[in-house]
């Protein structure tokens, strides 16, 4: 069976403004890198931190988390406790840890949220200003779609870097 040509190159997605086609493009290429991912990464290694870099499990939980909020500020919307919480929490596995496939599953559902939010969206939204954070610093919707879109696509690429370490044979 031939591979499908990256997720950019299979061309328009039905449903979505083509001013924003290039964010969706990049969310699902970021959803197939960590469904994959997710196939090769021994269990007992999702957690594990290589020479200090941060672990599988991080990068997959941090690409998730970090979509929600961002997504949530280009609502024009501040965050919740809750989403704050999550980011401290990011980093830690926790007891028990979760498997790799339950994080991804967080993910793909937060990815799912992102794509609704993203079918709602207009040329004409794009430009609307958009405060971030706490000290409200200067964005608009898209700049912080893009940034979620790059964003996503760094920690997969990170995720996938990271279980190269960890699985390559010595």
């Amino acid at each position: 069976m031939a591979e499908k040509p990256e997720v950019w190159l299979r061309g328009p997605v039905d449903g979505f403004d083509p001013m924003v086609m290039p964010v969706v493009h990049s969310l699902l290429a970021a959803r197939e890198e960590i469904e994959q991912l997710a196939a090769t990464v021994p269990e007992d290694r999702v957690w594990l931190s290589p020479g200090g870099a941060a672990s599988v499990g991080f990068h997959v939980r941090h690409l998730g988390g970090a979509l929600d909020r961002l997504f949530t500020y280009a609502r024009g919307e501040a965050l919740s406790d809750a989403q704050k919480a999550a980011a401290r929490a990011e980093a830690s596995p926790g007891t028990p840890p979760p498997s790799l496939a339950a994080v991804v599953a967080e993910v793909n559902a937060q990815i799912d949220a992102a794509l609704d939010q993203l079918r709602a969206v207009r040329s004409g939204d794009l430009l609307q200003p958009r405060p971030v954070g706490r000290a409200a610093l200067p964005s608009t919707t898209l700049g912080l779609l893009f940034h979620a879109a790059e964003h996503c696509t760094r920690h997969a690429g990170q995720a996938i870097s990271t279980a190269r370490l960890l699985t390559a044979k010595s």
